[in-house]
């Protein structure tokens, strides 16, 4: 099929793999609501178009916790990565950084630190949880302070998985999950053979190196139940705030009152976030969240989005908002089960070119110039 848009990939994906894989990355919690909204409300906003201004070349690089990078984008933290593709993370990884951004590593990674980081030539960011086993946390930190790791991020919007009910559905989770998994494997011989079989060891390999065992797919859902802490609070931060020597991002941020928090707390940025609509329905789109949150702190750390991006024309929206930097989800992973490390670079040249359009015809000449100016009027209100 011709590829041309992320949604593209996400159609292109769906063909490739197995039920429960595809629904695992597509899917939100309850009725996905807040899910829908992520992308109909950032999709809504409309740019103010400009004509005649000379704009010329465009800038695209841009700076986020020391780094130079080519885009305002960094491919976000996504569990179970490497099983859309062989070694996904490691893939993912090469393709970000020829195309000068940054992968973010999840705790929940099927390669761990060591593989994807030795891969590439730049720093990846790594995203942490907090959980309850305290040791596991100093363990991956010490981990990826070793391996090159300078930018922490840290999800705060997990003390519990949300209700997803497509993975009941698909066969992620739910009754004889396990043989309808081999089942759909089956029937999908493609992906079988090259992730299914030539990817192993299908494990989480950051906590597989901590326990010194494999804890594989089958084990996925209930470690992370149990160990996820309904308790946490900002208290529980402090340690790792203090032992840890770079960029400190906490990811999940959706009301102003926690991004001045933040800022008490000393952190180094945010991501707005509603965790791409999988913990809480319901809620706010970040679109709808980041103007406030902006008002707020900009300026004070830098602030990044994520949730309903599919292309060039929303990160700019999510930058004219008030975001600094932008992080792709989903949309990447469609491309890396759509075409590996090829269609991730893909995927990123497109929303480069995006971007160049945009800017161009809303006459910002860097990512400096975008703002809510960039907006029309009845947005910018």
């Amino acid at each position: 099929m011709i590829i041309s848009s992320a949604m593209d990939y996400r159609a292109a994906a769906q063909r490739r793999l197995p039920p429960f894989l595809f629904h695992y990355i597509d899917g939100g919690a309850y009725d996905e609501a807040t899910l829908r909204r992520n992308v109909e409300d950032l999709r809504s906003i409309a740019l103010r178009q400009r004509v005649l201004g000379e704009v010329g070349t465009v800038d695209l690089s841009t700076e986020l916790f020391g780094e130079k990078l080519a885009l305002p984008v960094a491919l976000a933290p996504v569990g179970l990565t490497g099983m859309y593709a062989r070694r996904g993370e490691v893939q993912a990884a090469r393709a970000a950084a020829s195309r000068g951004v940054p992968l973010t590593l999840s705790t929940v990674s099927v390669c761990p630190i060591e593989e994807v980081q030795r891969a590439v030539s730049r720093p990846i960011w790594f995203q942490l949880y907090v959980l309850k086993d305290r040791d596991f946390m100093q363990s991956v930190l010490e981990r990826a302070w070793v391996a090159g790791v300078r930018t922490l991020v840290f999800t705060v919007d997990m003390p519990v998985p949300g209700a997803r009910y497509r993975d009941a559905h698909s066969g992620m989770s739910g009754p004889h999950a396990g043989l309808r998994r081999i089942w759909q494997a089956m029937c999908h011989p493609r992906w079988a053979w090259d992730v299914g079989l030539r990817g192993r060891p299908h494990d989480l390999g950051n906590v597989s190196a901590y326990l010194g065992h494999r804890i594989g797919l089958e084990d996925y859902i209930g470690w992370l139940g149990k160990n996820f802490d309904p308790a946490i609070g900002w208290r529980d931060l402090e340690w790792i705030r203090e032992s840890w020597k770079g960029s400190m991002v906490l990811k999940g941020i959706l009301d102003p009152a926690d991004a001045k928090q933040a800022v008490r707390f000393g952190a180094d940025g945010i991501v707005v976030s509603n965790h791409g609509g999988r913990q809480l329905d319901g809620v706010l789109s970040s679109a709808r969240a980041l103007p406030a949150i902006a008002d707020a702190v900009k300026g004070e750390l830098k602030i990044l989005a994520d949730s309903g991006v599919r292309s060039g024309l929303d990160v700019v929206r999510m930058l004219a908002l008030g975001a600094d930097g932008v992080l792709l989800g989903r949309a990447f992973v469609y491309a890396l089960a759509a075409a590996g490390e090829q269609g991730v670079a893909h995927l990123l040249d497109l929303i480069a070119s995006e971007m160049r359009v945009a800017m161009t015809l809303t006459g910002a000449k860097s990512i400096a110039g975008i703002t809510r100016d960039s907006l029309a009027a009845v947005q910018a209100s």
